[in-house]
């Protein structure tokens, strides 16, 4: 089974560099990954942070779009607790009108901040719906399905695209697998978000299980992870180095993975709950071409998967861009070899 390798980039703003810097690194990174091959480039969704740049997606990915020809470009993902299905997915159906057939819409479960981005980004919202009330109202405007039976009966997600949006569900937890497989969808686990090996393991057996496959698609699991190639092993060990997991435990029973120990910190603050924090080395796949395709391979064999989004979060520019032409060149070596 042959892998695709695909991107992860979330724009990140290193100490001493600015926001402006992260997105040309975003725009220069993208036109390395159509000329190496690269399947798809997503970017990311956070909220009133000082670490990430990319607030807003759909303007992001406009612009990348315009500056690449072939390589597929989307949301990695869309924090659809926050928006209007019918909003989303007139965003995405603009852009799939402006560049048919490279359009993903990944959606995430997160709220991609803290509590009080989260408070602002939902202020107003009279209406609740659960997510997977969401999604099903989202697939209906993307696809121009609405029933005749629906509250919206009529309403059309303009422009309607010849080639939509391709809809994929993102997330680190077993429910997260399950309402993918229920909705019929393509399914992405964070593994760099959530490390735990007997989880992803759950979740991806749970998702091939339990997909309906009754709505004539068929499961489509992909692994995300943080990886650092290098043309050492003791190089790549050198470079994830810095690398921390940190992770807030609320004490409503909710997880959540946050960039540094102050942000964790501004969470429990701003959610007004008791919290603890939890520091660990971060789960990072890292070593040498030949080191890095081999963990690859074993994690295809052990999960299924034959696509792979990769993040490589290294200050260092000139070695994250070396760290992805690395990758590549591992598996055109592989597909010589075959």
């Amino acid at each position: 089974m042959a892998i695709k390798l695909s991107i992860l980039d979330q724009s990140p703003v290193f100490p001493g560099s600015t926001p402006a810097e992260a997105f040309q690194n975003t725009l220069t990174l993208v036109k390395k990954a159509e000329q190496l091959g690269y399947n798809r480039f997503w970017v990311s969704e956070h909220h009133d942070s000082a670490q990430v740049a990319g607030s807003s997606p759909e303007v992001l990915i406009s612009f990348l779009l315009a500056q690449t020809e072939s390589i597929r470009i989307g949301s990695g993902g869309i924090m659809l607790q926050h928006y209007s299905p019918y909003k989303v997915a007139e965003n995405f159906n603009l852009l799939a009108t402006l560049a048919p057939g490279r359009v993903d819409l990944g959606i995430g479960r997160a709220p991609g901040g803290l509590p009080r981005s989260t408070q602002a980004l939902q202020k107003g919202v009279s209406q609740e719906q659960s997510l997977q009330d969401k999604l099903v109202e989202l697939e209906h405007f993307v696809q121009n399905t609405l029933p005749a039976d629906h509250a919206l009966a009529g309403l059309q997600a303009s422009p309607v695209p010849e080639q939509p949006a391709e809809i994929f569900v993102l997330g680190a937890s077993v429910a997260s697998a399950k309402l993918a497989a229920e909705a019929g969808y393509p399914y992405v686990f964070a593994q760099f978000i959530n490390s735990d090996a007997a989880v992803a393991e759950e979740a991806l057996t749970a998702y091939h299980a339990e997909f309906r496959s009754d709505k004539g698609k068929q499961p489509q699991a992909i692994l995300a992870l943080s990886l650092i190639a290098a043309n050492t092993d003791e190089e790549a060990a050198l470079l994830a180095s810095d690398h921390k997991n940190v992770k807030i435990h609320l004490e409503n029973g909710k997880t959540l993975t946050v960039g540094t120990v102050e942000q964790a910190e501004e969470f429990g603050r701003q959610s007004g709950q008791t919290y603890t924090v939890e520091v660990k080395e971060a789960e990072i796949t890292k070593g040498s071409k030949e080191t890095v395709r081999r963990r690859l391979l074993e994690w295809q064999q052990k999960h299924h998967v034959n696509e792979f989004i990769i993040t490589t979060a290294v200050k260092d520019f000139a070695a994250r861009i070396r760290s992805y032409e690395l990758l590549s060149e591992a598996f055109a070596e592989l597909a010589v070899e075959s």
